[in-house]
């Protein structure tokens, strides 16, 4: 089912069913109090990098997959009205959406049979534990019928293709710092940084050399502990920002693509 489909990482919540779509069912996440759960509270979720496309071809039919980061239902339902416009002449565009922080959950057949092309969308993505997606795979009818179980695996695999050329991250709370060192510093920080779990996003060399680091939050006292070892204390990093950013993890779920 849809609901025991929620990532493995949060099975202390409560998925709720909203009937009023008996095809694609609205999906969501609701606390004690009837809060709901937004990414912050959520701790790290799994998300696409970017954009990603894909095509297959079945009897005839093009399938065209696209999927892409959306951190609300507007945003989700701009990027479907994107690939509306630039595929006007196709018969079918399936879509399904994970926004919110999973609070909001939802996908559409668009003329398809019943069950056959919304649903088997939304659990690709479920499957693949993502949130903040949206998945919207165009149909060009090429004149032969595939019956439910063929538009099931057509659309299912073309949505899987897509997800791995967008490539599935992991977001997780994030600081960005910036500290300057002298140039006679530059070797031993670089070799310490090294061996940090850290992203350097750059180097800026000018009187003094400025460093722009991003690291998970759970890695940042033991980084920032040993940054003032490494340089000696000389080195004063300034927290920049806090927020999500995208990790790439070897552990991140399979999208299901490999199966086919």
């Amino acid at each position: 089912s849809a609901a025991s489909a929620w990532p493995t990482k949060n099975k202390d919540r409560n998925p709720v069913e909203d009937s009023t779509d008996r095809r694609c069912p609205f999906f969501a996440v609701r606390l004690e109090g009837g809060l709901y759960m937004e990414p912050a509270v959520l701790g790290e979720y799994y998300t696409v990098a970017g954009t990603g496309t894909a095509e297959i071809v079945d009897r005839r039919s093009r399938f065209l997959g696209a999927v892409a980061p959306a951190a609300d239902e507007q945003e989700a339902q701009a990027f479907l009205a994107e690939i509306r416009r630039e595929h006007w002449e196709a018969r079918h565009h399936v879509y399904a959406y994970v926004v919110e922080g999973g609070r909001i959950r939802r996908c559409s057949d668009d003329g398809e049979p019943q069950g056959t092309g919304g649903k088997p969308v939304l659990d690709v993505v479920q499957g693949a534990e993502l949130m903040q997606c949206v998945a919207v795979v165009t149909r060009y009818f090429g004149g032969i019928l595939l019956g439910a179980g063929g538009l099931v695996r057509a659309y299912s695999h073309t949505c899987a293709l897509a997800l791995d050329a967008a490539r599935v991250v992991v977001m997780h709370k994030t600081h960005r710092y910036l500290f300057d060192a002298d140039y006679a510093m530059v070797g031993k920080l670089d070799y310490f940084l090294k061996f940090q779990p850290v992203r350097v996003n750059a180097r800026d060399f000018a009187a003094s050399v400025t460093y722009d680091v991003s690291v998970k939050q759970e890695d940042a006292p033991a980084f920032l502990a040993g940054l003032v070892e490494a340089s000696l204390g000389r080195v004063e990093p300034l927290l920049l920002e806090e927020d999500y950013g995208p990790w790439d993890e070897a552990d991140a779920p399979a999208t299901g693509a490999e199966k086919e």
